[in-house]
């Protein structure tokens, strides 16, 4: 970095302050790249095996079959016994009031009947809350934190069990989240180091390109398809599927629209596992999307810093340099102005001894040849 004087100290045998080069600043961003590039490779040796993730999985999978069945065998007699009730009470009221039509009466028990937790009497069509496929989304709503609402448990030890399987499922299911949100963000790195020793682009375009590619994808695979599934088989519009796909990805869970939740649908058994299953790798998908904006932020603000110390590291030199300039230039003046303040001081004396000569050889002049001759007797006689 050039002194603006333009004044190099190392001219007058000062020693010079170390300067920053373009060359040197080069080389301490390609070692921040390098460093980045060596901490990428580490953090890809240090994530959770495929083995390790697979057998998580395998472990989340029993709990959730597990939690099925509990639910289901908490729920479903109580749900079974809330439905004859029901159906008793219906008969019943209806012997008593003629007047009031099955239909009629059906519109004044579904308020009973949903927060009773069972479905409204004549629906013949997946008639069960806790069957095996709900019982089972159930408890992975439950695990992943979602938690809908369309559906809880009735009974005090449905209630209890449900917050003893929260407690325990999900740590569980975070690990297992954790698990494949590494593994999603390890490919998405390789891929980038794969690029970047191909291709002899910038690093910075290539990590930012292949960011919004891997979004773009993500967003595509996880959030437009099921999309388009969901607005086709619920029914739902467009705006409606995207809605609840991001609601659900997001962990929001409002629970106004469910997948499988549509009572006019025979669904399949598989259908409700399926959409966990969806739901268990968007969540993993968004988690490394948040994770790897999370570790590019932290590089971004270590170089932000580096280049901040470099930038104070010019200003101090840059002040050193001027510094020492004025110095050198005080001391040069100091000296120029004592030459010339002696050389005038030796030129006045000099002037001065010739007007004295010039003077007395003026007087002597004047003074008669008898004052003159004794004048010089006397100087003779002084001086010997």
């Amino acid at each position: 970095m050039q002194n603006p004087m333009g004044y190099d100290p190392r001219a007058n045998g000062h020693c010079a302050l170390p300067r920053l080069s373009i060359s040197s600043r080069s080389a301490s961003m390609v070692a921040s790249l390098d460093a980045s590039t060596d901490g990428s490779i580490a953090a890809l040796q240090s994530v959770m095996k495929w083995k390790t993730v697979m057998a998580v999985f395998v472990v989340v999978v029993l709990y959730l079959v597990a939690g099925a069945l509990a639910f289901k065998g908490l729920e479903q007699p109580f749900e079974s016994k809330q439905k004859t009730s029901i159906t008793l009470e219906k008969a019943s009221f209806l012997e008593r009031n003629p007047c009031v039509t099955p239909t009629e009466l059906d519109d004044i028990i579904k308020v009973d009947a949903v927060s009773a937790g069972v479905r409204p009497i004549g629906e013949t069509y997946n008639s069960s809350y806790w069957d095996m496929g709900s019982a089972f989304f159930f408890a992975g709503t439950v695990i992943t934190t979602i938690g809908y609402g369309n559906i809880a448990p009735s009974t005090e030890g449905g209630k209890i069990f449900c917050i003893l399987y929260a407690i325990f499922g999900i740590p569980l299911f975070g690990f297992l989240l954790a698990g494949i949100g590494d593994q999603l963000g390890t490919m998405f790195v390789k891929s980038i180091l794969r690029v970047e020793k191909i291709f002899r682009i910038s690093q910075t375009k290539i990590r930012v390109t292949s960011a919004l590619l891997f979004i773009l994808a993500g967003c595509i695979v996880f959030v437009t398809i099921p999309a388009v599934i969901f607005k086709h088989i619920e029914g739902w519009t467009t705006l409606e599927a995207i809605y609840f796909v991001v609601i659900t990805l997001t962990t929001v869970g409002i629970g106004d629209y469910v997948a499988g939740g549509n009572r006019t649908i025979d669904y399949m058994n598989w259908y409700k596992p399926l959409v966990w299953f969806w739901i268990l790798v968007g969540l993993a998908y968004f988690a490394a999307v948040l994770s790897m904006i999370g570790d590019w932020l932290r590089v971004l603000s270590k170089k932000t810093k580096e280049e901040v110390g470099e930038i104070k590291a010019h200003a101090a030199e840059w002040k050193a340099n001027v510094r020492a300039e004025f110095r050198e230039t005080r001391r040069r003046l100091s000296v120029e102005i004592h030459d010339k303040l002696q050389r005038a001081a030796t030129i006045r004396s000099m002037e001065r001894r010739q007007l004295g000569l010039e003077q007395r050889a003026h007087s002597l002049d004047i003074l008669s040849p008898e004052k003159r001759a004794m004048f010089k007797n006397y100087t003779q006689s002084g001086i010997t």
